[in-house]
């Protein structure tokens, strides 16, 4: 019989320009501090991190204009749609990642969000460069080659 799938260990979010517009160098997964009503509102899978960004600043690390919807229940205690919300990582990680941005000018991508096996809302992070308009192209370029071996491939032409 096959293991069923947790019910709690699921995609909410995921940042698929990521991967496109960064060279991601390592990555690395954080807890983030939310409120009641923003675990209810990912549970419904309201959230975006397409324009988000983390930041080290005096000494804590935070997530930055990350979006995530207001949950309609929570009338008058509800959240910020984009306020910035804390990342807990170890000091270890932490002075990494500071050190990753001030000296050797990387940035920190939020690749993706989800729930943990044991149901709690856990972010992946990338430590990434920026890719230039050339690399780029010959990003797509190698997608749009591979994409066309395997159509060959399938055909058998």
């Amino acid at each position: 019989m096959a293991p069923k799938s947790d019910p709690n260990s699921k995609l909410i979010a995921e940042n698929r320009r990521a991967r496109f517009d960064y060279f991601i160098e390592s990555d690395l997964e954080a807890g983030v501090m939310l409120l009641g009503s923003e675990v209810k509102s990912l549970r419904q899978g309201g959230s975006n991190l397409g324009e988000s960004y983390a930041s080290v600043e005096n000494g804590e690390l935070w997530l930055i204009n990350s979006y995530i919807a207001p949950y309609r229940e929570a009338k008058t205690w509800g959240h910020e749609e984009r306020r910035r919300r804390k990342l807990l990582v170890s000091k270890r990680e932490l002075s990494r990642l500071w050190n990753a941005t001030a000296r050797e000018g990387m940035t920190i991508v939020p690749m993706k969000w989800y729930f943990n096996e044991r149901g709690i809302v856990k972010i992946k992070l990338g430590v990434a460069k920026g890719k230039k308009l050339a690399d780029k192209r010959q990003t797509e370029a190698k997608r749009d080659w591979d994409r066309q071996k395997q159509r060959l491939l399938r055909h058998g032409s």
